[in-house]
């Protein structure tokens, strides 16, 4: 079977992390999918929405360390190694936010480490409420520099870093309430509740989210009258598409929208 799979209903894309023996760690062969699978989908103007889920019993425990350990027997001690596989764990996170899709991670059992990473860096993110997320790292020695970048970015300072130093996990209602995930529902609920997020998506205006999604990402990095003076050009060239004035008539004459895209 396929370390990643991909199942599309609709205008919506699930891939499925499938490596359940070894909790869908984000091995050299999991990254590469990943990113295989992105680059692909960003050019794949049939697919709306993303749906990012991990098959077994947890959604993702970060890093493979058999692999990185095994690595520590090169002659640089895995130097060339460790840096390469968090460029490109770093690759994988950024093109998430690159994709002109939304991409929501259905998150169960486990996020740790740099599976907690992906559930930061996913646009959005459902949980069933038994899943426990963590930045462990520290409890091995490894304090999770790179899945802090999403994380902080994500959550509150102070909770971040306590997550980070104390290595404790947390469960998906507290997630819920920092902001890391967007809902929690019940595990038997958790299929039904992400599909119906991503299909609200979905029949949403492509090229709007699409617009609107990089432009998010692009004026959080702005400073306020900056922020203002790039998103004011990104709603003017918006307003200028042709569906969305069909958008805006029908909503004055209450219809559905005919959009062509």
């Amino acid at each position: 079977m396929a370390i990643l799979e991909r199942n599309d209903k609709g205008a919506v894309a699930h891939l499925t992390m499938n490596a359940p023996g070894r909790l869908n760690a984000l091995s050299d062969e999991m990254l590469a999918a990943l990113l295989a699978q992105f680059d692909t989908l960003a050019a794949d103007r049939t697919i709306r929405a993303v749906i990012l889920s991990g098959a077994g019993k947890a959604f993702c425990a970060g890093h493979d360390l058999k692999q990185m350990t095994a690595a520590r027997a090169a002659p640089d001690g895995g130097r060339a190694y460790f840096s390469d596989l968090f460029n490109r764990c770093t690759q994988v996170m950024l093109r998430i936010q690159s994709l002109p899709q939304p991409v929501i991670a259905q998150v169960h059992g486990l996020a740790t480490a740099a599976g907690c990473q992906l559930v930061a860096t996913c646009d959005l993110a459902v949980a069933a409420s038994d899943t426990r997320f963590g930045v462990n790292g520290v409890n091995i020695g490894l304090f999770c520099s790179t899945p802090m970048v999403a994380l902080s970015r994500a959550i509150p300072r102070k909770q971040a870093f306590e997550m980070l130093t104390t290595g404790a996990f947390i469960d998906a209602p507290r997630a819920e309430t920092l902001g890391l995930i967007n809902r929690v529902v019940a595990p038997a609920d958790l299929n039904d509740a992400t599909d119906a997020l991503a299909n609200t998506l979905a029949d949403k205006l492509a090229s709007a989210v699409r617009i609107g999604k990089q432009a998010f990402y692009e004026q959080l990095q702005m400073p306020l009258e900056q922020a203002y003076a790039f998103t004011g050009d990104v709603i003017v060239s918006n307003m200028l598409d042709d569906d969305t004035a069909e958008g805006i008539t029908a909503f004055i004459e209450k219809r559905p929208p005919n959009w062509r895209q």
